[in-house]
């Protein structure tokens, strides 16, 4: 008989802060007492039934506020989430609380069944969908109005009354992941497995992805270097090397998903359901039922978001790309006028200026990247989605398609407009190196420069503090408050996205392009890791079962590299001397050659399965079983009520 859970008691003797709440500084008391109840009350008086303690600070602030849940309301909260986890069987099942004893490692007493990771996404999740009912407003702040719906964390939020939200670190499990994965140089694989277990799926599958990527990239590196050394102006050696890539790209993508799926099956997201997805915390509207659920969630019209995707954001996108196209036309002015400089004087000084434009144009692209990013979260958070993954969607095209133009226009200009093969060699070495330089020390050194700052200015402030291990609960939170947010694995893809443009598009030109993308990327991964684990907060998991929308923006763009490709080889002097009576008969040829190479690229994407034999054998017999169990349930109902 299936235990009744109204009664279930979610209580704890002993409290384990996982969660870190701060709230603005002279926060008033009914605000602090009416928001701390809502988290605390019970789930059918619409709280989070979490256990919340404030934290008295050194100098006496009471703004900081512990979260914790009992084991028990860990566990539901597991099933509300829809974990997966390993059975005894060793399969891979959905975890319910009425069938925990199925599961491996679980005990009533076993409090490391959920590693801590998951037990603050489950906390975050429950804080998230903190809803108003029948609040008008919150309680000591008038203007910060409330409505059915909205929620209680984002309004928060926006009124500055809560200033963040963080999960704590584990320092000695820190230390270990530390050790194994950054401590010492070592050629070898990362740790994967440990690194999903304390940052969540997201941050494992995006370090698996540059590990495989770089990997990847080795047999373009070694092949390019011959190339690049023995068959610079050999456009007929280039037609294979550029054949390779463009096969090479394929490969790499699909097997990639192949690895993937090896990966999310083992840590069990490959399985959780999606499609039952919670509202984004952002997202706002008349509280309404859910037709799927039942649930009471927000409602907003899709025709209104539509109006403001079309109307507002469409044209604001069209107006950026006209901007960054009336940039790159000056970076061709810039260059004309460094080139004329050069033939006048013909000095060391004149050519070391022909470089100039084309570092000064990458730092231009690298800000108006940056500035369009802001831009892009406002107008997407404006257009009010329902769901984070529509959201991230949204947010991704935006700036995919901003960013190829930016970065990319100016090579496609100089190849087939003004056909120079040198300018466009030395353009795509400037941009690529530059851009890989200013990303390694915007994203990794300047913020440990500051995080390593600002520790010692907190070492001094605790003169009992001795070892990094000898820290007190509330110089540990006082410390990390403090530290930067890492905003998620957006800007990381998006740098691999470019780097893989810069790689495959003009590969026949520029074959040393890939050792200079393994040689940031060697450097990249360990950068990487040691800002998430000492120059951010820790960021809350997020399950996830592939790399979403950047698995379809990396083949379009191997799809784009055979067009470009084929037609710098079409344009390539030996190419044309093979015609010399018809330019027609050339761009047939060409567009053969190009369809034939796409042809092979979609068969083999076609041939290699997206997930290995085994598991999709696994997968076929949970989905059975699934079936099994639900005709079994149809079949007792309608036994039961013909008894009746």
């Amino acid at each position: 008989m299936a235990e009744s859970r109204a009664f279930l008691d979610t209580s704890e003797p002993n409290f384990r802060p996982l969660v870190v709440i701060e709230l603005a500084k002279g926060t008033k008391g009914e605000t602090v007492e009416w928001f701390t109840k809502r988290i605390e009350d019970k789930k059918a008086n619409g709280g989070a039934q979490l256990l919340v303690k404030p934290l008295v600070m050194e100098n006496g602030d009471e703004n900081i506020y512990l979260v914790g849940a009992s084991h028990l309301r860990l566990l539901l909260g597991a099933e509300t989430v829809g974990l997966v986890k390993e059975c005894n069987d060793n399969s891979m099942r959905t975890f319910t609380y009425s069938s925990r004893k199925t599961f491996k490692d679980f005990a009533d007493d076993n409090h490391n069944f959920l590693t801590v990771g998951e037990c603050q996404y489950i906390i975050k999740h429950e804080l998230e969908n903190l809803r108003a009912k029948d609040e008008k407003m919150i309680p000591g702040y008038p203007q910060a109005k409330l409505y059915p719906g909205k929620s209680i964390v984002r309004r928060l939020l926006t009124s500055g009354i809560l200033v963040q939200i963080f999960p704590l670190h584990e320092r000695e499990e820190l230390k270990k992941l530390r050790h194994s994965w950054y401590g010492r140089v070592k050629v070898g694989f990362q740790p994967l497995d440990e690194i999903r277990s304390y940052f969540g799926e997201t941050i494992a599958l995006y370090f698996g992805f540059l590990e495989y990527f770089t990997f990847a990239l080795i047999p373009m590196a070694v092949i390019g270097i011959p190339y690049y050394v023995f068959a610079w102006e050999d456009y007929d050696k280039y037609v294979m090397f550029a054949t390779f890539n463009l096969l090479w790209s394929t490969v790499i993508l699909e097997v990639w998903k192949r690895i993937c799926a090896i990966m999310t099956y083992r840590w069990g997201t490959l399985l959780m359901k999606r499609q039952f997805e919670e509202p984004r915390p952002g997202f706002h509207g008349v509280l309404g039922i859910n037709p799927v659920t039942g649930r009471e969630e927000p409602v907003y019209s899709s025709i209104k978001r539509q109006i403001r995707i079309y109307l507002v954001s469409l044209p604001f996108v069209c107006l950026c790309l006209y901007f960054s196209l009336y940039v790159m036309m000056i970076y061709f002015d810039l260059e004309q006028w460094a080139l004329d400089y050069h033939e006048k004087n013909g000095s060391n000084f004149s050519s070391l200026m022909l470089f100039v434009p084309s570092i000064v144009y990458a730092v231009v692209i690298e800000i108006m990247n940056r500035t369009y990013r802001y831009a892009a979260e406002f107008l997407t958070s404006w257009e009010n989605h329902r769901l984070e993954s529509s959201y991230q969607n949204h947010l991704i095209l935006k700036v995919l398609v901003f960013n190829f133009l930016n970065c990319f226009a100016s090579l496609f200009y100089i190849a087939f407009v003004l056909f120079d093969m040198k300018l466009l060699r030395q353009s795509l070495a400037t941009l690529l190196i530059t851009s890989q330089i200013l990303n390694q020390f915007a994203e990794s050194l300047l913020p440990y420069w500051l995080q390593k700052t600002h520790k010692k200015r907190m070492k001094k402030r605790m003169s009992s503090l001795k070892m990094e291990s000898d820290l007190s609960l509330a110089e540990q939170v006082n410390l990390e408050k403090e530290m930067g947010t890492y905003l998620g694995t957006f800007d990381d893809y998006l740098e691999l996205f470019l780097q893989f443009g810069y790689v495959s598009l003009f590969s026949c030109v520029y074959p040393l392009a890939a050792v200079f993308a393994v040689l940031n990327n060697i450097t990249e991964i360990y950068s990487d890791a040691l800002k998430m684990c000492r120059v951010y907060k820790r960021p809350f998991a997020e399950p996830t079962a592939n790399i979403g929308v950047w698995q379809l923006a990396f083949e379009t763009m191997s799809v784009i590299s055979v067009v470009t490709n084929c037609v710098l080889i079409g344009m390539s002097p030996q190419v044309n001397a093979l015609f010399p009576d018809s330019k027609v008969d050339l761009v047939l040829t060409v567009a053969l050659v190009e369809h034939l190479l796409l042809a092979i690229k979609f068969i083999m994407a076609f041939v290699i399965p997206d997930k290995p034999r085994d598991i999709e054998i696994k997968l076929a017999k949970l989905e059975f079983e699934s079936l099994e169990a639900l005709k079994q349930q149809v079949r007792a109902t309608y036994t039961s009520n013909c008894e009746k």
